[in-house]
């Protein structure tokens, strides 16, 4: 069990075997604190009511704590040992001043060789980086997942260093296939620690596009034009831009969300700000049936939801700036290169490379239109499960 105190009158409270986490009254932690010692309960109730002058309903409190999968039910032996945390040295050298200060340094040299060189400031037109459509569809596709791993696997490092068990999941979000790093364990640590897990990713994505740029600098020919290899480069180190611009899409449960939420100390505040939405909604529709019980989140979390909105509409409009000035101009000039190469009227290499290129994404959707429709059945037939009244966030 670990007790992070949260506030003045709150403790965070959970398990690091199984990412169960909840926020007690800090009377409510001393409580179980006890218990966890070992006090049986009715020397704890004794102990609770002599400590803060009034009784406690023992049973109920066990009732909640057992809901929450505090309680070792009989029969159940003692908690597996958490596994030792593996890289704890690689995740400490990764942050490290050194480390810092070399990231720093490439920043900074990218930052001067765009200003001197602005064609290196990447752009939509630089995802055609040959005329070949699949060349540019397989080298965007395959290229993307050693960097999506290192972005990812910033975010283990950091909590690694923490000495925490973070690992890497995937999963399909409506028609997206992403990655995404396990850090329940996060919550057994001081708020201010949190933050580098949450901006690991991010820090390596700036890392990345600036050695994108930079080799794409260092690889021109001598009349100043890019090199295959430098062109390849800035096609990828544009689509690290919009996963960048993804971050800010606080309507998700993005990099930047959590930040966001750890600053404004919420724990559901996803959840919560778009129930407290709903229910305004419903009782402006005078359907105070169709509402929601907002005690199942937090009050700072009911509090700073009630207020959420212009983040979801910051959110919605870095999405609306990415369609109209980056996947929009993609999109336009891939259909443009393919049309003009299916309605030339020959049948040579650019005719079967814009169609082969038009069949692979059709297979892409047709793949990710499947998992979603997988995924819903799932969930549809998955048993309903109540939230608990102070369960943070997950993940």
């Amino acid at each position: 069990m670990s007790f992070v105190p949260d506030s003045d009158d709150e403790v965070l409270v959970g398990r690091l075997d199984t990412g169960s986490y909840a926020v007690f009254p800090a009377d409510g932690a001393q409580l179980l604190r006890r218990l966890t010692e070992g006090m049986p309960l009715d020397e704890a109730a004794a102990w609770y009511e002599e400590t803060f002058e009034e009784p406690v309903d023992v049973e109920d409190f066990v009732a909640t704590i057992r809901e929450l999968g505090f309680v070792r039910e009989g029969g159940a032996g003692e908690a597996a040992p958490v596994a030792p945390v593996r890289f704890q040295r690689l995740a400490r050298a990764a942050f490290s001043p050194v480390a810092w200060f070399c990231y720093a340094a490439v920043l900074v040299v990218w930052l001067l060789a765009v200003v001197r060189h602005g064609e290196l400031r990447p752009a939509p037109s630089q995802i055609f980086f040959v005329k070949s459509l699949l060349v540019v569809q397989l080298v965007i596709t395959f290229g993307q997942v050693p960097l999506l791993l290192a972005h990812e696997g910033f975010h283990i490092l950091a909590g690694r260093r923490l000495g925490l068990p973070t690992k890497l999941r995937l999963s399909n979000r409506l028609t997206y296939i992403v990655a995404e790093t396990q850090t329940n364990g996060l919550m057994s640590v001081e708020r201010r620690k949190r933050y580098l897990p949450f901006l690991a990713g991010m820090v390596c994505d700036g890392v990345v596009l600036a050695v994108l740029g930079l080799i794409a600098a260092a690889d021109r020919h001598d009349d100043g034009g890019f090199s295959t290899l430098g062109r390849a480069c800035l096609a990828l180190a544009f689509t690290v831009v919009m996963r960048i611009f993804w971050q800010f899409q606080l309507y998700l449960r993005t990099d930047l969300y959590y930040v966001f939420a750890t600053v404004l100390r919420c724990y559901d505040l996803h959840d919560a700000s778009k129930a407290v939405l709903r229910n305004r909604v419903w009782r402006l529709l005078r359907r105070p049936e169709r509402q929601v019980d907002e005690s199942r989140w937090t009050e700072q979390d009911r509090k700073v939801g009630a207020f959420y909105g212009p983040f979801i509409l910051l959110g919605f409009c870095v999405l609306a700036g990415v369609t109209v000035f980056a996947s929009v101009p993609v999109t336009v000039d891939y259909v443009r290169i393919a049309a003009e190469a299916l309605g030339s009227g020959r049948v040579d290499a650019h005719f079967w490379d814009s169609l082969l290129s038009l069949a692979l994404n059709a297979a892409q959707v047709v793949a990710l239109v499947v998992l979603s429709r997988r995924k819903r059945r799932e969930q549809r037939e998955a048993p309903a499960l109540s939230p608990s009244p102070t369960a943070p966030m997950e993940g």
